[in-house]
């Protein structure tokens, strides 16, 4: 049995009409039976709920031992990104829609946390991608993902070309409205839409997915995770690549995008019982 938790963060997708009342009373449940709770610093700023201590990120690493992430995968994403890197656990409390990754129901967050911060969890640990953009042998933007890295033309423009090396070893040219790396996390999102396979969270190993290539014998192929992926714009007008949707950076021929996998990594504590392939049935909806 784990150590019980002693200062938890809690994190809400603020944007969200109503998130102030659940926040505080998730709050007020965790204070009773005992924690230390802070809020993040854009949470508590946006919902006026001025009780707690606000911290950054990097506060938060710091100072506490267990972050709770109220809304859904984006909100949980964004968290993911910024504190992997002080290896603090997350739990996550779904308030969104689909919720492959903020498995506690809100109408459920008491009977799933009360065992939970008394060290009754199951833990698993994610693997991140991270990577930069070069241009004449500059790195001008760099980035991490949970999800996946994509690299995409304008919703105007036509198609792109892009070569792919892994480590030294050329693999083609693709012709297509772009190209999806995606980690195991990633492989039941964007990648998923493009054809992809479900990867295990187990399995080391990325999905590269083309994004409606010219050639349909382009498809997606699972890749172990060692190498470095080296993509470069052959060919396009107004191409961008972004990690899980949210850094951005406009490309332009000649540029080349690396990806590779982090040194960190995600954790994430789920509720004792809980399994992967229960969320695949229940989010896919398969009998």
């Amino acid at each position: 049995m784990s150590a019980r938790f002693r200062h938890a963060a809690l994190v809400g997708k603020y944007q969200a009409r109503g998130i102030q009342a659940p926040l505080e009373e998730i709050a007020q449940f965790l204070t009773r039976r005992g924690l230390e709770v802070s809020l993040e610093r854009d949470t508590a700023l946006n919902t006026g709920l001025t009780d707690y201590n606000a911290l950054t990120h990097a506060e938060m690493g710091r100072e506490c031992d267990l972050a709770i992430v109220v809304g859904g995968d984006g909100t949980m994403l964004g968290s993911a990104r910024q504190l992997a890197q002080f290896g603090l656990p997350l739990v996550g409390i779904n308030q969104g829609r689909l919720g492959f990754i903020t498995d506690v129901p809100i109408g459920h967050y008491a009977d799933a946390l009360t065992p939970m911060i008394a060290g009754d969890y199951e833990e698993e640990r994610r693997t991140m991608l991270e990577g930069g953009v070069w241009r004449d042998d500059r790195e001008i933007f760099e980035g991490f993902a949970v999800n996946d890295v994509v690299v995409s033309r304008a919703p105007t423009s036509s198609m792109i070309e892009l070569k792919v090396t892994i480590g030294d070893e050329f693999v083609g040219n693709f012709r297509a409205d772009g190209l999806i790396v995606a980690s195991p996390t990633g492989s039941t999102a964007y990648a998923l839409s493009a054809g992809g396979p479900i990867l295990h969270p187990g399995i080391a190993a990325w999905v590269m997915a083309p994004i409606a290539p010219h050639d349909l014998s382009n498809r997606p192929i699972v890749l172990p995770d060692t190498g470095e992926i080296s993509i470069e714009l052959v060919q396009g007008r107004d191409a961008s690549v972004n990690f899980d949707m949210q850094g951005l950076a406009s490309l332009l021929p000649g540029d080349r995008i690396a990806v590779r996998r982090s040194s960190y990594q995600v954790r994430f504590l789920h509720p004792l019982g809980w399994s992967y392939y229960a969320t695949l049935r229940r989010k896919l909806h398969w009998n």
